[in-house]
């Protein structure tokens, strides 16, 4: 039996210039894996909701250097800009959502049609996506993607898996708000989809097609109380209007359907989410990635998905 195909496709925009030359890098390298391709996802559109006010945000120009760089280094093979043509916007937004929405990102400013895009223009049987700020430990006998292919082939209801969330505690507890189940096979199953790091069948997301459309609440409670598909209407032909996370949206299909999204529980590889952009953050981001990739973290922070700032920016502690 031939081995299944996966490539990796990594969205980046202006807003991602102060750390991505440090965590693309680290994230190629702990993966480990032969994939088909490595893809780099530029968003050229501005930037819109809160987007607007992260801070170190760079020049479109700088963006293609750091691409360029990439490229030239090996930790990515392509570059491709998110295609706003309205034909091909208008045709991958019917197919996934039922609607040829004219929105492209969400309320947050973040891009929808870039994740749908990477899974349509995906030429391999997997597809694995990592925000570019995620930061990723990976023991040297073990590969989270061989394993998360494999747990997907022997269980046709995961729809999506990754890694661990965050270091691994003793006892095997996450700390998640939303609700999850562990399987006896080795792996947490939730309701819930995340976007910041997951690896799908590209074959079996499209069953899920189309996702439900979410908008935002309307100023006008009057708009609210409307059928989603006047909403949307409303919405495609005025303009108004801000779209929920594409995450909300997979995540209410799961609900309606068999699929699950998995966590594997194995603790030899695990994710950490920094939502920290502070200057002392990004001035101390490689000595952190080098204490990740060795496994070395500070007490407290295991179990838990988001990186703890001030845990640590004290490394002597860590």
């Amino acid at each position: 039996m031939a081995r299944s195909s996966c490539s990796l496709w990594i969205m980046v925009a202006r807003t991602d210039i102060p750390f991505m030359m440090h965590t693309l890098p680290h994230l190629v390298k702990m993966s480990n894996f032969p994939f088909e391709e490595k893809v780099l996802v530029v968003d050229t559109a501005p930037l819109s909701g809160e987007k607007i006010n992260r801070p170190g945000i760079g020049t479109m120009e700088q963006l293609r250097d750091y691409t360029k760089q990439l490229i030239e280094a090996g930790v990515a093979d392509r570059v491709v800009d998110i295609n706003y043509d309205p034909t091909y916007r208008q045709r991958v937004m019917q197919k996934h959502f039922g609607s040829p929405l004219r929105f492209t990102h969400n309320y947050k400013g973040y891009p929808i049609l870039g994740s749908i895009l990477k899974i349509e223009e995906c030429k391999s049987d997997y597809m694995l996506h990592y925000d570019s700020d995620m930061l990723l430990h990976q023991k040297p006998d073990y590969n989270w993607i061989e394993e998360g292919i494999k747990m997907m082939e022997e269980h046709s209801n995961l729809m999506s898996i990754r890694p661990l969330t965050g270091p691994p505690t003793k006892d095997g507890t996450i700390y998640q708000i939303q609700p999850y189940n562990k399987h006896p096979d080795g792996f947490y199953q939730f309701k819930f989809f995340g976007s910041r790091a997951y690896l799908i069948n590209c074959k079996r997301y499209d069953r899920l097609l189309p996702m439900p459309i979410i908008w935002r609440p309307y100023r006008n409670q009057w708009i609210d109380r409307l059928p989603v598909a006047l909403k949307t209407l409303y919405s495609n032909t005025t303009g108004k209007g801000a779209l929920d996370s594409w995450e909300i949206m997979v995540s209410k299909q799961l609900e309606q359907t068999e699929y699950v999204r998995a966590t594997l529980s194995n603790p030899k590889a695990w994710t950490l989410h920094p939502k920290d952009r502070s200057p002392q953050f990004i001035k101390a981001l490689p000595q952190i990635i080098e204490k990740i990739e060795a496994g070395d973290y500070p007490v407290g922070q295991e179990g838990h998905y988001d990186l703890i700032s001030e845990l640590w920016l004290d490394l002597d502690a860590v």
